[in-house]
């Protein structure tokens, strides 16, 4: 509780961008709190977790947010967004935990239940199902359809997209002992549906209207007007760049690659130096064993420069990205009570090195924008001349 607000939720998300489905989620999370219930949103900045740039910059988006009813938003870092689905989770729920104010975890799952993912993660912690879960690697089994198999009954929760965050989040919270409630809300729709839904759009199908403007009937209308305003943001743009950099990349730069383990960087290696397009270079990557997913971030980090190391590192700081007035007084709270430090735009960071991977990966975005468009202004770059004084 803080102030006169009764209750906080905190939302970890990407709103790339944010729809229909994400206002019924707050809709939904506050008939069940309280119609005063204040609401943080932990957010991808400008990549997403299945290792692609975001189709607005995180500064857009984030207002857009705010605009449809988040009252304040802050950046999940590149390091957490850029792990995998377990430690995208864990970064999100360390960041709502050490705010020190939030009261639930909400989040969408196809079950829309809380119970049940607790089963499974309390399970997951036996021995038994850690030796089930090495027999089914060593026949040969990719990690999701071997932790699947060593599941058992209770595998059919990992076969959704939103049901497998769902659990992460779960097992986050019991690892970091956070006392924040999971509250999870019916996400209706398919989630990789590329014609959208009314009222459950997915964020894929909204995507596959860009460049045109036909998303904006998917989206509240104070949003769309934030978002109209943005440049968009494609992989296609950048394409030769990312390209350019994978094939001046050295042996001992792939093998400290992210996501390269198991000798996975050698086979990006060979693929890069001949693969004359992007989509090319992911199927020559891709096997059976490895998801398209850990495939999209292996590249993405090699682009990037992100290390295994890299993702590992704790984090420093969070960035605020929008606010409302409620927001405010969230961060006033947060800053008193918390234990991770909030950085406003145009404060310098207290870690200048992880500001330095920062300010890499924000320049590298913009490649990924149409020829012409603005460089944003984003609180990198305001900070750059002071940083490097």
């Amino acid at each position: 509780m803080c102030g006169e607000i009764m209750e906080i939720a905190g939302i970890i998300c990407e709103y790339n961008p944010f729809h229909l489905g994400h206002a019924r989620q707050l809709q939904l999370l506050r008939e069940a709190l309280g119609a005063d219930t204040a609401v943080i949103s932990a957010m991808s900045g400008n990549y997403v977790q299945r290792g692609m740039p975001a189709a607005w910059d995180k500064s857009t988006r984030a207002a857009a947010a705010v605009a449809a009813g988040v009252d304040l938003v802050l950046e999940l870092p590149v390091t957490g967004v850029l792990s995998s689905a377990e430690g995208f989770a864990r970064t999100g729920v360390e960041i709502l935990h050490r705010l020190g104010i939030v009261d639930y975890l909400c989040f969408g799952s196809e079950t829309g239940a809380a119970a049940p993912f607790e089963d499974l993660a309390q399970m997951m912690e036996t021995p038994a199902y850690v030796e089930r879960l090495r027999q089914a690697l060593g026949h040969g089994l990719s990690y999701p359809a071997a932790r699947q198999q060593a599941a058992g009954a209770l595998g059919a929760l990992l076969r959704r997209p939103n049901d497998i965050l769902a659990l992460e989040y779960i097992r986050a919270l019991r690892s970091l002992n956070a006392s924040l409630r999971p509250l999870a809300i019916a996400r209706g729709g398919d989630y990789h549906a590329t014609t959208p839904d009314a009222q459950e759009p997915s964020a894929t199908a909204l995507r596959a209207m860009l460049p045109g403007n036909g998303w904006k009937n998917y989206v509240p209308s104070a949003a769309a007007a934030k978002l109209g305003a943005g440049a968009i943001y494609d992989l296609r743009h950048g394409e030769r760049a990312v390209l350019a950099r994978l094939r001046a990349m050295t042996g001992d730069d792939w093998a400290q690659c992210a996501h390269g383990s198991e000798g996975l960087w050698c086979k990006a290696q060979r693929a890069a130096a001949s693969a004359e397009s992007y989509n090319a270079l992911l199927w020559e990557i891709k096997s059976r064993r490895y998801p398209l997913t850990r495939i999209q971030r292996l590249v993405l980090c090699a682009y990037l420069g992100l290390t295994q190391r890299d993702l590992a590192r704790p984090i420093p700081y969070v960035r605020i990205l929008a606010c409302n007035e409620r927001g405010r007084t969230l961060i006033r709270a947060a800053k008193a009570r918390g234990s991770l430090p909030l950085v406003n735009a145009g404060a310098k960071p207290p870690d200048a090195d992880y500001f330095a991977l920062e300010i890499r990966c924000t320049d590298l975005f913009t490649l990924f924008a149409p020829p012409g468009t603005p460089t944003p202004c984003g609180c990198e770059q305001q900070l750059r001349i002071q940083f490097q004084k």
